[in-house]
């Protein structure tokens, strides 16, 4: 087996939560009194451009929430949508140790809109871990579309079989797998150990 080089993240659902995933949209459709499956339709609509970075977030609330009058605020929903992101600590705990051992490129590959993206780099202090960072937002691509993954590989000059990619989402991992990248299918962080120590990436 190649020596790895680089290890490529996933943030949403490995060391942080899902910065606008399904369970907080329904929060707030809770919160907020929104109608469900209105709410739900639009968001789909636009989802792609959102996390590709053809829609800023204003544009985004817009026509998802604000193409009528409400009784709450933008920026109390902004700052609902900001307040969702939380950290998960085990996981950042071996992320912050291979970042530490300087034994590898370490890099987001991820599927984000622009201001939350920022928000949680500078939140969460991301770039104490990574050096860079492959979101859907500044490359205008989403995963599982296989020209992000190909992207991110030439950027950081690394043999799809140097390079580690982890990932929650099972579509994901499969994908850079065609590829043929090493890929950690990520449950749970004792898991996460286990399928790094296979691979010779000790955390």
């Amino acid at each position: 087996m190649a020596e790895m080089r680089t290890l490529l993240w996933d943030v949403g659902g490995v060391i942080l939560s899902n910065a606008w995933g399904a369970e907080s949209r329904k929060r707030a459709i809770q919160k907020y009194s929104l109608a469900e499956e209105e709410f739900n339709e639009r968001h789909e609509l636009v989802d792609s451009e959102f996390e590709e970075g053809r829609l800023t977030l204003d544009e985004y609330l817009d026509w998802v929430v604000f193409y009528c009058r409400r009784d709450f605020s933008r920026e109390d929903f902004r700052e609902f949508m900001f307040r969702e992101s939380e950290v998960k600590p085990e996981a950042l705990a071996v992320l912050a140790s291979l970042a530490r051992s300087g034994r590898f490129r370490m890099a987001t590959l991820n599927n984000e809109s622009r201001e939350l993206n920022l928000y949680r780099i500078e939140r969460f202090h991301l770039r104490d871990y990574f050096q860079d960072f492959f979101s859907s937002c500044y490359l205008g691509l989403r995963k599982p579309r296989r020209e992000i993954y190909r992207r991110a590989l030439e950027i950081t000059q690394t043999p799809p079989d140097e390079c580690v990619f982890i990932d929650d989402r099972k579509l994901n991992v499969e994908c850079a797998q065609l590829l043929g990248m090493q890929t950690i299918h990520f449950q749970s962080v004792e898991q996460l150990r286990r399928d790094l120590a296979r691979i010779g990436v000790e955390a």
